[in-house]
This record gives structure tokens, sequence and C-alpha cells, in this order.
């Protein structure tokens, strides 16, 4: 029988990278959060533990542009979102947080179409 099952060993992964990473109201952290269908991104100031932009697969907006796509190609559209999202409210630069996922498939995506999108990390 495991020790460990992969929710345990991501927040584990997660909580050792929040602890150098926080989010300002100059610099907002960009969290990503990956479910086996969705995926969520939500720019949080942790000096308030305000959230002050989100996007996500289930977005009413976004939910047409969805449809037919590749989940990588539906995550590059979340992260473009989210960096219009944040532009609209003044948000240039923000910290990447990546939520203890490894950085590549989805967790890339949704990176670079926010660097796309214009926001800076």
């Amino acid at each position: 029988m495991a020790k460990y099952n992969r929710r345990e060993s991501r927040a584990r992964r997660h909580d050792r990278v929040r602890a150098t990473i926080t989010g300002t109201p100059e610099r907002p952290r960009l969290n990503i959060f990956r479910s086996l269908l969705h995926i969520y991104a939500q720019v949080i100031d942790d000096s308030t533990g305000q959230t002050l932009v989100s996007a996500s697969t289930i977005d009413a907006e976004l939910r047409s542009q969805m449809v037919g796509k590749q989940k990588a190609e539906q995550a590059k559209l979340v992260g473009q979102a989210v960096a219009a999202r944040a532009q609209a409210k003044g948000l240039k630069q923000v910290v990447f947080d990546r939520g203890g996922y490894r950085y590549h498939g989805r967790v890339k995506a949704v990176a670079d179409g926010a660097r796309e999108g214009g926001l800076e990390f």
C-alpha cells in the first residue's frame, strides 16, 4: 500500500513553492490549478488575500471557444484570457505559481498564453 497519494504529494510540492513565492499588490501571483478535465488560473494579491482576476475552461465567455480543441490549446486560451483581464485591471507583471505541477503540458500552455497576452514573468 502506498504511503502517499498524488494530491498530498502535489500539496507538499505546492507548499514548498509557496514558501518562496508571494504575490504583492505591485506583482501579484498567477496561480494554476489543473483537474483532469479543466484548468483554472487566478491572479492573487496575497497581502490582502483577494483574487484580482480569474479565468478557466468553464467560464461562460470562453466556453464557446473551447469546443473541439485539445486540452493544451484550451489552456493557452485560458492564459490569454487571464492576461487580458489582468491588463484591463492595470496589471503587467506577475509571479508565476505552477501549483506543484510540472512545468510542461497544460501548465506550460497557460504560461505561454499569458506571456502572449502581455503578462511579464
